[in-house]
């Protein structure tokens, strides 16, 4: 089938390639666009696997549709994906058929729909959206009979499991991957915590019977950072209490700022990693340091209570603390391992203390409107801090695995510029 058959109506689809941050008329599809590409051969250190490339724009199956990336979000996924590691992504692509020799990243990211493939109702071109960093089939036999769609077998992780993802002029999404973008928020605001903030709320409100309710006592590891600070927010918005971890001195104020009532500096303990087999020196040292740990958050909250919720990330490095820490009866909730992904704990204090170890993985539509509307509401702030340039997203990704990015979440700017301002302007008129 042709490439214009795959759209509905009529669609120009012999322009010329456009510039980054300019468009054509809303609707003109171009042949070929700019993409910030990964290729095996590029592996490593994500400064060096991104490169800005010129790739054929993609065919639009029914049901999916193409949307004019305004803004893109940045997460860790994508500094994996740079890695090859764990997972290859483009050899795990081929070998289920696909042809694509290449990895386009981005899991959100904000724009407008340009074109839409047959059977589409609740989107048109023109419309300005969020997109969902999560695709599933929707007639899938787990989801027919009731399943969560985040945990259906045919569940995948778009721009990192699947391709076209945000970082290029055109992103190609499911019809349902697409959300009202929040009139009150920039299209660099509206990219960039969808992902982190969806997946905080997931872990803070989904695990019944342990969820954040006023009151509550939550342990918020990285709580500067992209997930940490959406933590925090919800946390106090629920009625609970947060209690950010940080690695220095100099991010306690933006913790504070942001609904912590307290901050403990990770850099004043040295019990991080593996935890050490009983009964050597080493876990005698273990021991003194995680119990300095615990009383440090009897410190921030005024009286001896432990958290009900630890809300983890971390993963190898802090999880024995983690477990050790959280309060009997209380929950562990994970959705990541940014310093590895083999975790130790002692079980005894699991089993005998009544203590949940829980996996967390994104969120599903209903988690993703709920903080969107949050964010549109001006409840939830998106904590927007550093803007890179579509030539930096290597730059980005980069900067987060060394551990440098700024506060809370970080954007791209792909077509975010006059054009797409002048594309509000028409679609506002349009109304």
């Amino acid at each position: 089938m042709s490439r214009a058959g795959l759209r509905r109506g009529s669609y120009d689809t012999t322009a010329e390639v456009f510039e980054i941050g300019s468009s054509p008329e809303l609707g003109v599809v171009p042949e070929q666009m700019y993409a910030s590409v990964i290729r095996p051969d590029r592996y490593g250190a994500p400064i060096d696997a991104f490169r800005t490339e010129l790739v054929d724009v993609p065919e639009i199956p029914p049901g999916f549709v193409l949307v004019a990336v305004m803004a893109a979000g940045i997460n860790y996924n994508n500094a994996w994906a740079a890695m090859g590691e764990p997972l290859d992504v483009v050899a795990a692509r081929q070998k289920n058929g696909e042809k694509e020799d290449f990895h386009i990243g981005g899991s959100e990211g904000s724009g407008i729909v340009w074109a839409v493939g047959e059977g589409t109702r609740s989107v048109q071109v023109g419309d300005h959206v969020l997109m969902v960093g999560a695709r599933w089939d929707e007639t899938a036999q787990d989801i027919r009979f009731g399943r969560d769609p985040m945990m259906s077998d045919s569940q995948k992780t778009w721009g990192y499991e699947l391709n076209f993802g945000s970082f290029a002029q055109f992103a190609l999404v499911a019809e349902f991957q697409c959300l009202p973008k929040p009139e009150s928020l920039s299209w660099e605001e509206s990219a960039c915590f969808l992902l982190t903030a969806a997946t905080a709320y997931r872990q803070l409100t989904r695990w019944t019977p342990n969820r954040v309710v006023p009151g509550s006592v939550v342990l918020v590891w990285g709580g500067a950072g992209g997930l940490g600070s959406m933590a925090c927010q919800l946390v106090e918005m629920h009625g609970g209490r947060a209690v950010a971890v940080v690695s220095g001195p100099d991010k306690a104020d933006y913790c504070l700022s942001n609904g912590a009532v307290g901050v403990i500096d990770r850099s004043e303990f040295r019990h991080w990693g593996r935890q050490p087999d009983p009964g050597t020196v080493e876990a005698a040292q273990w021991a003194t340091e995680v119990r300095r740990f615990g009383r440090a958050i009897w410190d921030v909250l005024g009286e001896r209570r432990s958290p009900d919720i630890v809300f983890e990330h971390p993963g190898a490095d802090t999880l024995p603390t983690s477990i050790y820490v959280c309060e009997t009866g209380g929950m562990v909730v994970l959705c990541g391992a940014t310093s590895g992904f083999i975790g130790t704990l002692d079980l005894r204090v699991l089993w005998m203390r009544q203590k949940r170890l829980q996996g967390s993985h994104f969120a599903n539509l209903s988690d993703c409107r709920a903080v969107t509307e949050l964010a549109g509401m001006g409840k939830l702030n998106p904590r927007l801090g550093r803007v890179y340039s579509f030539d930096e997203v290597g730059r980005a990704h980069q900067d987060m695995v060394d551990g440098s990015q700024s506060h809370g979440n970080s954007a791209v700017s792909v077509g975010a510029g006059p054009a797409a301002a002048m594309n509000s302007t028409r679609q506002d008129s349009e109304r």
